[in-house]
């Protein structure tokens, strides 16, 4: 029979058959039939036979996906309807763009909205902490375990993450009875911020930018606008009030932040702003609290969320704004599995779910500026420091005229900068983007370099913990006493600096004054950031000494000296952002100083004063400098004027690898407006015991870059010791 219409709306039957996409990685969509009196809709979880086992999978949109041409009768029926909220058709439309964008499979994407804990079924986990006696027999692993979780509770899989043991141990430790059970519930509710709170007082300049948010969220239509204001202008302050907007109009917001280690000054404003923290999405949450945290989310419990990039494509309820914090930081960049993009995949979702979205900083990246520029996205300026504070006077240092005394790093004038700000009883900060002791290790005898055994890296000496490390696979060993290649003892040698030496060198010219390591070394989780926080608003600091981190949001008003140790290390980087990025951590950097009542300074030591962007930073010219970076990819036809994708080869056996390089690169694609370079071992030519070749492709904005990706990579059969990963959008060229 015929469907009929009634009241202008088309009826029919429910389907009989069903296109689900199953969580297991290597399979394609599959097709099911639906059992007599179970209604599914695409977005519904499933459970459904896969041979002897049972597998989760999500009803998908039948015509968006091919799948074996399977008879009716010969299809397995769906088991179960998994009671989960679906997945609405935008989240699944912005699913479908992220996977085929980026050229990544649907599974690895539909996962990260629906992560395993979304199938966990109590209500309540089983959680452990110390609290009996000592084991009978007490290994270096058990030991390691108990130094380790002191004062922490968790499920056997979330300790033994946290104490870097084998589960096997933390059930020996509760078999042990060392580890005592506790009943955790995960059902509780978050705090509800009150947006009326404590209403900020805002200047002119910040209320008209923050009418302009605030009427878009009630508009509730696509709106993605870039917020740029200098640091210290008050962005935090201004997009809140789209925060507390969407609060009043019952729905949710997202903020995305670069670091969530780094939260701590932010969650202290957003508690005195709304009277609550939000509710926190991240990596090292517990298995309890990210399944409490995920069911909130779905329901609409969880009102404002603020999370890294993963966070992103969780199932909202009422999803009303998104705000991107921080929007130039690479770190919104996924550097493993799906190779997406926050930033951009934001914006995407504004489009899907028709929501204003608001990237926020003081650099903004190339590509955001020229969307801006083209009226793409709404450009919002705060071109001033909220309440008269001054942007800090640059001062380059030329390296050549202040050379450091003999095996020292800090110019006379920027020690004596130290010493001006110590006298006064004001805190300096010196910034240099490189961890531990020293990045290089060798022999004086031999000239033997102490290299990964992993990866073509040199290891880098963490003298703190008396280790030296590979920051690439993380592979760590004792420093020796003697050269591993000559046998020569006391022979080596520390090369350059990173941040661990110039916090030695500075307590030797400074030995009273307080000092603070900045590093993700260092800072390992919110309660730590917030510890510095604290220590430094307290005055118990002195002298910060950091890496990138000490760049992202911290307010010290009576931070006064910004000190770059070596400015010049941000344009070895190789890629096409070097430039962009280097400017980009300095003024971030630089905007540390002064940022209260006390007038800021910042000294910038180089070797090249004369180069453009070194001038550009002393005169605070950052139309001029990216002026120049913009001409110069537009003529190169690089991002945003053109695209580009990676494409890394890589396996256990060098020969296969190359094999494997050589095969793609004699098949890869030919087109007008396409350059394909390569293959070449990788910069990086061994990661992780991989040997690692890589290809470059470079295209115009109009090819359809991704199809021309998948139709090359799906007619090169590549045997299964060989992996390719594919890099749309690349920030890495490693």
């Amino acid at each position: 029979m015929a469907d009929l219409p009634i009241c202008g709306v088309v009826t029919s039957s429910p389907p009989s058959r069903v296109r689900i996409i199953p969580f297991q990685h290597g399979l394609g969509a599959l097709d099911y039939a639906v059992p007599q009196g179970m209604e599914l809709q695409p977005g519904d979880a499933v459970e459904v036979p896969l041979g002897p086992r049972r597998i989760i999978g999500v009803v998908w949109d039948a015509d968006r996906l091919h799948a074996p041409d399977v008879p009716a009768a010969k299809l397995r029926p769906v088991i179960a309807r998994l009671d989960l909220p679906p997945l609405a058709a935008p989240l699944r439309r912005l699913i479908d763009w992220t996977a085929d964008y980026y050229v990544a499979s649907l599974q690895s994407v539909v996962r990260m909205a629906w992560p395993s804990v979304a199938f966990l079924s109590p209500r309540e986990f089983t959680e452990y902490r110390l609290g009996g006696p000592l084991p009978k027999r007490l290994t270096p692993e058990r030991a390691q375990a108990l130094e380790k979780l002191e004062g922490r509770q968790g499920t056997a899989r979330d300790l033994a993450r946290m104490a870097g043991v084998s589960d096997a141990v933390i059930r020996g430790l509760v078999g042990a009875g060392t580890l005592i059970p506790e009943k955790v519930p995960c059902d509780a509710s978050p705090p509800v911020p009150d947006p009326d709170f404590a209403p900020p007082a805002l200047s002119a300049e910040q209320r008209g930018v923050a009418d302009h948010l605030v009427a878009a969220v009630n508009a509730g239509q696509f709106a993605p606008m870039l917020l740029e204001g200098v640091t210290g202008s008050g962005k935090t302050e201004v997009y809140f009030e789209a925060v507390a907007e969407a609060i009043r109009s019952d729905g949710q917001a997202l903020v995305m932040v670069p670091e969530i280690a780094l939260t701590a000054p932010w969650l202290a404003r957003f508690a005195a702003r709304f009277g609550c923290q939000p509710l926190a999405w991240h990596s090292d949450l517990k298995s309890s609290e990210r399944r409490a945290a995920w069911t909130a989310i779905a329901d609409g419990r969880a009102r404002v969320v603020v999370g890294a990039r993963s966070a992103l494509f969780l199932p909202y309820a009422n999803l009303k704004t998104i705000i991107v914090d921080e929007a130039h930081e690479a770190s919104f960049k996924q550097e493993e599995g799906v190779h997406y993009h926050a930033r951009d995949v934001a914006v995407m979702r504004g489009r899907m779910e028709g929501l204003p979205v608001v990237l926020a900083t003081a650099t903004p990246a190339i590509e955001t500026q020229v969307l801006a520029s083209r009226g793409t996205y709404r450009h919002l300026h705060l071109p001033g420091r909220f309440g008269g504070a001054e942007l800090p006077d640059v001062q380059l240092v030329e390296m050549t005229r202040h050379p450091p005394a003999r095996g020292q790093f800090l110019s006379p004038p920027l020690v004596a900068g130290l010493e001006q700000t110590l006298a006064r009883g004001e805190q300096s900060l010196l910034f240099l983007n490189r961890r531990g002791y020293a990045p290089l290790t060798l022999c004086r005898t031999c000239g033997h370099r102490i290299q990964c055994p992993n990866c073509t890296a040199w290891m880098v000496e963490h003298r703190l913990s008396r280790r030296l490390a590979c920051h690439h696979c993380g592979h760590q060993m004792p420093v020796p006493d003697a050269c591993p290649e000559c046998g020569a003892a006391d022979s080596l040698a520390a090369c350059g600096p990173g941040v661990e030496r110039i916090g030695e060198e500075v307590r030797r010219l400074f030995p009273a004054a307080r000092t603070a390591i900045v590093t993700s070394d260092t800072i390992t989780s919110p309660a730590r950031a917030a510890a510095l926080v604290n220590a430094v608003d307290a005055g118990e600091v002195d002298i910060i000494i950091g890496t990138q981190m000490v760049t992202k949001g911290y307010h010290f008003p009576d931070l006064t000296l910004v000190g770059i140790v070596d400015a010049d290390l941000g344009l070895s980087g190789g890629d096409l952002r070097a430039g962009e990025r280097c400017w980009q951590q300095i003024v971030q950097a630089s905007g540390r100083a002064g940022r209260g009542e006390k007038p800021g300074r910042v000294l910038i030591q180089t070797h090249q004063p004369t180069a453009p962007l070194m001038q550009a930073l002393r005169a605070g010219d950052a139309q001029a400098f990216f002026a120049a970076e913009i001409a110069a990819r537009r003529d190169l036809g690089l991002p945003p004027f053109g695209r580009l994708a990676a494409l890394v080869i890589s396996s256990e056996d060098a020969a296969a690898a190359k094999a494997a390089a050589d095969t793609l690169g004699d098949a890869a694609p030919r087109a007008d407006g396409l350059l394909v370079l390569g293959p070449a071992p990788a910069p990086l030519a061994m990661l992780r015991g991989r040997h690692r070749h890589r290809l470059l492709v470079q295209a115009r904005r109009d090819l359809p870059l991704p199809a021309i990706l998948r139709d090359w990579l799906g007619a090169v059969p590549l045997p299964s010791s060989v992996r390719v990963v594919v890099d749309v959008d690349p920030y890495s060229f490693v």
